[in-house]
């Protein structure tokens, strides 16, 4: 997911790090403020413009690109499926590419999913979670459960049912009057670093929200609730932001305790992204979703792709009632997009990608840390948090509270940033620079007005050398935006 432009238009030829003798005009309806300049080629993490100039991609575009362009096992497995088989409507026939992902996906579980159903992307599989979760309580005779519990400062896709689930201030805004509040609720985030209170423990923490969302079942009625819904890390609203410990073990235990499903997006967190193919793996405490969606990482951007993978549990009431799914779309499992997410997964799995994630990650965070939090660094009176893991990490500044950032950190000195908010600077400029990055405003607080934050995803086979460049670059861009706003 972009992030929310706060750049007005007349800024437009270098909000983005473009001059703007190099921006053509174009006919597409853009999502940005700035006409984007086009990419040419690409080749691993190196994006070609246009005007020639190379860019490195950190951020795989909304982290999509888990192994980079141009895999020659991915590009052969696409011009062979084209080859074959382009296109059959799932509604009346299967195809080998569909079953065979299926299939690895649910082997590759440890037991905790038992089928899998394919989409076009991240909203349509958050879209298709809401529905299956309905049709399972529809099909075992609980019919009156129609309600969803959803977090504040959470992201879950851009219909206007993912909308409603989700409760991220500037994206929902333009559409209030359409969004649906007697079916979806929201209930605290899961966000230490910004909401535990002062002398409260990580397990006091943990048993505070948990009994928030029991008393929000109490509240709608516990046998009205379909289920609760959470990114297992969160992604771009508030940057990468994990679960306390024991979090998503006591969020499911009151989804248990009242016969309603736990649900997990790992649009952005799953299949890989944090070193782990599901982050619950990560984070779960050992304890798996009864439904979860992915999407991103699975087709690693070589074809648009999600997927909805389903509990034995949620399998055995839909299979064992109806037989079916009750919902569908014209591109679901589309044979060329399930050979090249295949073909993805087992790159992924044959060049051991996620244990370089994790090694490269640790280096990512050592080399974060030196640069910015530093005796030396300018930026460090302003770094709230370094957090992620894997090939996925967030930077978190706050230039909201003029009091330091830690009882150890230095005093911050007078900033006014012109035209637009710290984050966006530091994308635009890290652009100029050669660099792709992710940068937001707003996941600081629940009205969304506060707090900047830098988003970080490359590919997992990212080297060590491209690591210590990333880092570098993006630095360098922070100071420089840091520099031109010291009052």
């Amino acid at each position: 997911m972009a992030p929310v432009p706060s750049a007005s238009t007349s800024e437009a030829p270098t909000s983005n790090g473009i001059p703007p003798k190099t921006v053509k005009p174009s006919a597409i309806l853009h999502r940005t403020p700035w006409t984007p300049q086009i990419a040419a080629s690409a080749e691993g993490i190196y994006i070609h413009l246009e005007d020639g100039r190379t860019l490195i991609d950190a951020v795989g575009g909304a982290a999509v690109a888990a192994i980079g362009n141009g895999h020659p096992e991915v590009r052969n497995a696409v011009k062979e499926q084209v080859d074959k088989l382009s296109y059959v409507y799932n509604f009346q026939l299967s195809n080998h590419p569909a079953e065979d992902l299926a299939r690895w996906l649910v082997e590759t579980s440890d037991g905790a999913f038992e089928l899998a159903t394919f989409v076009s992307g991240g909203s349509e599989a958050m879209e298709a979670v809401i529905k299956l979760a309905r049709q399972y309580f529809f099909e075992i005779g609980q019919k009156q459960r129609t309600k969803f519990i959803a977090r504040q400062l959470s992201f879950h896709g851009n219909t206007l049912g993912t909308l409603s689930l989700a409760y991220h201030p500037a994206r929902r805004a333009p559409y209030v009057p359409l969004l649906d509040d007697t079916n979806f609720h929201h209930v605290s985030p899961a966000y230490a670093k910004r909401f535990q209170k002062e002398g409260e423990s990580e397990e006091e923490y943990v048993e505070r929200l948990r009994q928030e969302l029991e008393n929000k079942f109490i509240e709608l009625g516990p046998d009205t609730v379909i289920g609760f819904v959470a990114e297992t890390v969160v992604g771009a609203t508030t940057g990468v932001v994990p679960p306390p410990k024991g979090y998503l073990k006591a969020m499911k235990s009151v989804c248990d305790k009242y016969g309603a499903l736990f649900i997990l997006d790992e649009i952005m967190s799953g299949m890989g992204r944090l070193g782990t193919t599901h982050a619950w793996q990560t984070y779960g405490d050992g304890i798996s979703p009864d439904l979860q969606a992915v999407a991103k990482g699975l087709g690693g951007g070589y074809a648009p792709i999600g997927a909805v993978l389903l509990s034995p549990k949620v399998a055995a009431g839909i299979r064992d009632s109806a037989g079916f799914m009750k919902h569908g779309h014209t591109y679901q499992a589309h044979p060329i997009s399930c050979a090249a997410s295949l073909a993805v997964q087992k790159v992924i799995a044959s060049e051991n990608l996620l244990e370089n994630a994790r090694k490269q990650g640790e280096l990512f965070q050592s080399l974060l840390k030196e640069k910015l939090q530093g005796p030396n660094s300018p930026l460090a009176p302003f770094v709230y948090d370094i957090r992620g893991s894997g090939a996925w990490w967030g930077v978190e500044f706050d230039f909201d509270d003029p009091s330091p950032v830690s009882a150890t950190a230095p005093p911050k000195p007078q900033v006014k940033f012109a035209k637009s908010d710290f984050g966006s600077l530091v994308q635009a400029k890290a652009m100029e620079n050669g660099l792709i990055i992710m940068g937001f405003h707003g996941g600081s607080n629940l009205e969304g007005t506060k707090g900047d934050h830098i988003l970080f995803s490359p590919a997992y086979n990212v080297t060590s050398e491209e690591i210590k460049k990333i880092a570098d670059i993006f630095v360098q861009s922070a100071e420089q935006v840091l520099k031109e706003a010291l009052v």
